[in-house]
């Protein structure tokens, strides 16, 4: 297969060439076919999440599990109606949230195939806001099912030139909208009552700010922990390993100075460091992948994929990277990096 690569001329897509493309991919959609395209979280591989033989062709591109449902993207809030049995929950949370990196998990209804969903009776739905996005799920005229454009087990990309990488000559056409904006996929919750939902993946939608919404938010044990062999997955994002550079990669956790020397040790040993730029800066060289400013979480949690991805190029021994907090945006930090390290941690003093 030819894979057509088509680059916007425009954010917005709204240049004459942009429309055209759009209505390209939105064909490609209609006919059955795949296309990926940028999201304000990572890149999507988009298929017509009404037709459950092109949703198939999602899994076999990215080589993933059939048991990991996906998510289904759409332009506006209320076309999750002919979707899902929505809530009064639901609006509000669209009203706070949407569009924007929010996915919601609901009951589904008939017209919703299996094969989205790895037969749950539950279907996640999700609103995005980058408008390159928003146009092509328009051009399509369905909604779209879409999880990462990756290969499965891999760091999410964040620029077309990663979904290149593992997707070229498997699908359609990628659409080329810059990087994401975020860098890391949708926070997912399921509606569990009238005010509460059980967050399944964080994201940029914090924990703190769904709070603020709901009366009550609670963590499944699965965001920091593993799922067990054999159990069946509710949401994107929960199985054991995820995200995963090719290199082993180990995750350190201990006071900052403690691992800082740690490093120092390993980088002397021909090892690989992912760390922010205060750390990059006193270890003073060697196969270092910087993250950005110590401390700047948003900028740490835009990076992650992309340095995943740099530091398997560095053929290092081994990569390492500190173990973040479970606090704000390093909670969706801590949940990627726990799975691409295969929750392998060590603790030093």
């Amino acid at each position: 297969m030819t894979t057509e690569l088509y680059k916007l001329r425009s954010p917005s897509a709204t240049a004459d060439e942009d429309k055209s493309a759009m209505e390209r991919a939105g064909t490609i959609i209609h006919r059955g076919g795949l296309v990926a395209f940028p999201t304000e979280t990572v890149y999507g591989l988009g298929a017509n999440a009404l037709d459950g033989e092109a949703v198939l062709r999602v899994f076999a591109a990215k080589n993933r599990p059939a048991d990991n449902p996906l998510i289904v993207h759409i332009t506006r809030p209320d076309e999750a109606e002919p979707l899902a049995h929505t809530t009064q929950l639901y609006y509000k949370l669209a009203e706070a949230f949407m569009p924007g990196p929010l996915t919601v998990i609901q009951q589904k209804r008939e017209i919703v195939p299996d094969e989205v969903t790895a037969g749950l009776d539950s279907v996640a739905i999700r609103c995005p806001s980058n408008p390159a996005a928003r146009a092509f799920i328009a051009a399509a005229r369905t909604p779209v099912a879409a999880p990462s454009a990756n290969s499965s087990g891999k760091p999410s990309p964040t620029s077309a030139k990663y979904v290149a990488a593992d997707m070229d000559g498997k699908i359609d056409m990628i659409i080329d909208g810059g990087e994401s904006a975020f860098g890391v996929e949708s926070t997912v919750v399921k509606i569990t009552g009238d005010d509460s939902v059980l967050l399944l993946r964080p994201g940029a939608v914090t924990p703190e700010m769904l709070r603020e919404v709901c009366a009550r938010v609670d963590i499944a044990p699965a965001v920091l922990g593993q799922i067990p062999e054999g159990e069946r997955v509710p949401s994107p994002g929960m199985k054991y390993k995820h995200y995963a550079p090719s290199t082993p990669l180990t995750l350190v956790d201990g006071s900052y100075d403690s691992v800082r020397a740690f490093f120092a040790r390993m980088l002397a040993e021909g090892g690989g460091v992912i760390c922010d730029d205060a750390t990059a800066d006193a270890l003073g060289g060697g196969k270092i992948v910087r993250l950005g400013p110590k401390g700047d979480e948003a900028a740490h949690m835009h990076r992650i994929f992309a340095a995943l991805r740099e530091a398997d190029a560095l053929n290092a021994a081994a990569l390492y990277a500190r173990l973040p907090s479970a606090q704000g945006y390093e909670l969706a930090l801590r949940n990627r990096m726990l799975r691409a390290a295969g929750f392998n941690v060590i603790k030093i003093q």
